[in-house]
């Protein structure tokens, strides 16, 4: 049984399949990067589809991803919303005399 064991957890620690935990530190780091204009974006892609990255770290720059498009097609809606209500509004005060 002891043997059994050993094998068991021999096997689990050669397994090139089983990815390395990322680290606080290495989070921290992900992080601030992040949160450097342009250069967290650009990092984002990289991490999600350029390989090579850890698994964990390539499906959260994934999701930071989609959490970007979404806020910025909700952006781009209130942008489109609120300037049309301000040019109708502008533009019917001046037509009436």
């Amino acid at each position: 049984m002891d043997e059994v064991s050993t094998q068991k957890s021999n096997d689990v620690i050669s397994d090139p399949t089983i990815n390395k935990v990322v680290t606080t530190g290495d989070w921290f780091v992900t992080m601030m990067i992040t949160a450097i204009p342009l250069v967290g974006v650009i990092m984002l892609f990289v991490w999600a589809f350029g390989g090579g990255a850890n698994p964990n770290k390539e499906n959260m720059a994934k999701a930071a991803l989609i959490w970007l498009f979404i806020s910025l097609v909700i952006g781009i809606l209130f942008f489109v919303i609120f300037l049309s209500t301000f040019t109708h509004s502008h533009y019917g005060r001046i037509m009436k005399f």
